[in-house]
């Protein structure tokens, strides 16, 4: 059964930072695209960031240059470093992969989901 775990999230003052994981076990994802999307109170679950089974990141243009995408594959886990938060990043972050390589943004791009870890940014 493939699991997607994420950690990491929580409280943080605007202005802080924070790194979220999203473990995977199950299977190994190591040539597939993963991604991490949030879904703030009332809204829908947007995209944030992306990297593919082939090392290229994509960002929404909301997170560019704050938060940064990597992946270890020998651990088969991703990883979300935010800085610079603000306010409006608060909100659920989830975790998915793909059976592809390369995927979208789109949320039906994706096979496989954790279950969020929540972070929240006061000002």
């Amino acid at each position: 059964q493939v699991q997607l775990v994420e950690s990491g999230g929580g409280l943080v003052q605007s202005g802080g930072s924070l790194r979220l994981s999203c473990a995977a076990s199950g299977r190994t994802f190591h040539g597939n695209a993963m991604t991490w999307f949030r879904q703030a109170p009332g809204k829908e679950r947007d995209f944030v960031a992306t990297i593919s089974g082939n090392m290229l990141r994509i960002y929404a243009d909301s997170v560019k240059g704050r938060f940064t995408i990597s992946r270890d594959n020998a651990q088969n886990t991703i990883y979300l470093q935010m800085n610079s938060l603000k306010p409006e990043d608060t909100a659920v972050y989830y975790c998915a992969a793909a059976r592809k390589v390369v995927a979208g943004t789109e949320i039906s791009d994706y096979e496989y989901w954790g279950q969020g870890t929540q972070v929240t940014v006061s000002s």
